[in-house]
């Protein structure tokens, strides 16, 4: 049966410490609109006591379940990949699934919603930003994602930092093969001050912020008024990157557009239906606990 004449899904969430998801809320609350009957689940590897690399299991566990398909998030978004039967374009490109759909025959097939989905978020919320020099906070699975959506929209360079000097300049290097030499570089923590006191901007795509993994990721005396900053992460919407942000005068992003953006977009493979993201901006605002409405705009 094709996925928009099904009026009964089963989706779920795999990562770690994924409990305040607001992931769950926004497929099932959208799916209630549509008339759809909407189960989503989370599996926690935090909670099941498995390691990220149990993914492959869980994986053929959802599929043998009956699961049409799975959201995938740190750290089994690069992980996931070697159990997968295929991967649309855009993911094999970046190295890094965050939704995984089980098609009619059985195959499960890999996407990356997270670079569509901070676009729309950044182009929505901060769409005079300077683009000449951008630092990126992060090289995983969603850093991945942002730098590719940050050179699609016109980045003329982004240098990317992480604790894994390696990782860093994996990313740097692929990003050079797909958008052109120089269009990329990495560097290490210990130059942060260097890179960030050139930057017009500052993406973050690291965990720290979350709930489960709070503080900033950078000092706060590298802020200052010139710079925009993009947050990643979502619960909470405002993170201590962004109050440290906006204290010192920076425009700030916060990270409920591209939640809400791929989130979107991943409720479309899974059901074929077309989403109001307008009304999911909406619902992300009230979950969140942000009644006016300012998610995914810059502050």
């Amino acid at each position: 049966m094709a996925k928009d004449t099904k009026d009964s899904h089963l989706v779920g969430l795999i990562g770690s410490g994924i409990g305040p998801s607001l992931s769950p809320a926004l497929h099932e609350r959208e799916a209630a609109r549509q008339g759809l009957r909407y189960l989503y689940r989370l599996i926690d590897i935090d909670t099941l006591g498995v390691p990220p690399e149990a993914v492959g299991d869980l994986v053929r566990a959802a599929r043998d379940l009956g699961f049409d398909g799975l959201n995938i998030t740190h750290p089994c978004k690069q992980l996931v990949i070697e159990h997968l039967d295929g991967l649309a374009p855009q993911a094999e490109a970046l190295g890094a699934v965050n939704t995984v759909v089980f098609e009619d025959d059985g195959r499960a097939v890999g996407h990356n919603t997270d670079v569509t989905g901070f676009a729309a978020s950044f182009a929505r919320g901060l769409p005079d930003a300077p683009l000449e020099r951008v630092v990126q906070l992060g090289a995983g699975g969603a850093g991945a994602a942002v730098a590719h959506a940050m050179l699609t929209l016109g980045a003329e360079r982004v240098t990317v930092v992480d604790a894994l000097s390696d990782r860093a300049a994996s990313l740097a290097g692929a990003l050079n093969r797909h958008f052109g030499a120089g269009r990329a570089a990495a560097a290490t923590p210990d130059r942060l001050a260097r890179v960030v006191g050139a930057a017009d901007g500052i993406v973050h795509a690291t965990p720290t912020g979350m709930a489960a993994h709070p503080g900033l990721p950078l000092a706060a005396d590298l802020l200052h008024p010139r710079l925009w900053v993009a947050e990643v992460v979502y619960r909470p919407l405002e993170t201590e990157l962004l109050r440290t942000a906006r204290a010192v005068g920076c425009a700030a992003l916060d990270g409920g557009g591209m939640a809400v953006f791929q989130a979107a977009d991943a409720f479309r493979l899974f059901t074929g239906r077309e989403p109001d993201a307008a009304r999911m901006l909406a619902d992300i605002g009230e979950l969140a606990g942000d009644v006016d409405s300012s998610v995914g705009k810059a502050v």
